[in-house]
């Protein structure tokens, strides 16, 4: 395969701490650290959450501010990837972020279980995530939990609630949400090109699965995602040191797989995002 891979680095999202990884990186310099180390190892998304002084998930769009603005500044051309998601707030303050415009934004079309509690989607707030990412620029990351979400995305980009292409990241690996199962996983793959034969798609596991969904989803070539957020460890027995170790991983399997790895030209012109000066 000659298409390049994009590989997406998750920082630090909303439930790792530094007691499961010291190299979680929780603060703003942190994080903007440790994903210019990723950058540099061939990450060209960066997905972000932010947290509180005492390091709780929050939504406030003050700190996602200043993560941009750092990101931007020491990852020059990186496409900055702001998250939506239910742990860091609830209702419209999960998308307080979206008037600072950033490159991408995730969007949960739809609910489903998570390990103890109801990751709550409501009909009427997704539309609203989705007219505010309209409204300021912002290409949704659909993050697909189940198959009905691939179902609803490509719905709300028949009827113009979504602007397409679509670009649907598969999640497997969530407790009580979709495992990590092959057949499953190419049945994702089959739907999404019949459903929308122009939509781009990556995969990303939880824990355990992130490196075999890693390398099902470059083999198979689609993009992918690692880091911190999904999964703290190299194996059982190892500590990842750093977010940009996950990402050398990935572009270890896109050698494997004579993928080669997307630059963050290659990936905003995949992508269809808005060209940058580097």
């Amino acid at each position: 395969m000659t298409n390049p891979c994009i590989i997406c680095v998750a920082i630090t999202g909303s439930l790792p701490t530094k007691a499961d990884n010291p190299a979680v990186p929780v603060t703003i310099a942190e994080q903007i650290e440790s994903t210019h180390e990723a950058f540099e190892a061939g990450a060209s998304i960066a997905h972000c959450h932010v947290r509180d002084d005492a390091g709780k998930p929050t939504s406030d769009p003050d700190r996602f501010a200043r993560l941009k603005e750092g990101l931007e500044k020491h990852c020059p051309g990186m496409i900055v990837q702001l998250s939506t998601g239910g742990r860091s707030g609830s209702g419209r303050e999960r998308g307080g972020m979206l008037p600072l415009s950033p490159d991408m934004a995730s969007l949960s079309v739809g609910s489903n279980n998570f390990p103890t509690r109801v990751y709550e989607n409501s009909p009427d707030l997704v539309d609203w995530l989705a007219a505010e990412m309209i409204a300021n620029d912002v290409k949704p990351e659909i993050e697909a939990f189940d198959l009905s979400h691939i179902v609803q995305a490509t719905r709300m980009a028949g009827d113009g609630r979504l602007k397409a292409p679509l670009y649907v990241q598969f999640v497997m690996g969530v407790k009580n949400a979709m495992p990590a199962d092959e057949p499953i996983f190419d049945f994702y793959i089959e739907t999404l090109r019949r459903l929308a034969p122009d939509a781009q798609w990556c995969a990303a596991g939880i824990g355990p699965a992130q490196l075999v969904v890693n390398e099902w989803a470059i083999s198979k070539g689609g993009h992918t995602r690692t880091g911190l957020e999904d999964n703290v460890r190299l194996d059982r027995n190892t500590l990842a040191p750093s977010n940009a170790a996950l990402v050398r991983r990935a572009v270890e399997l896109c050698d494997k797989y004579e993928r080669p790895v997307a630059t963050w030209q290659e990936a905003r012109d995949i992508l269809g995002l808005r060209k940058v000066a580097a």
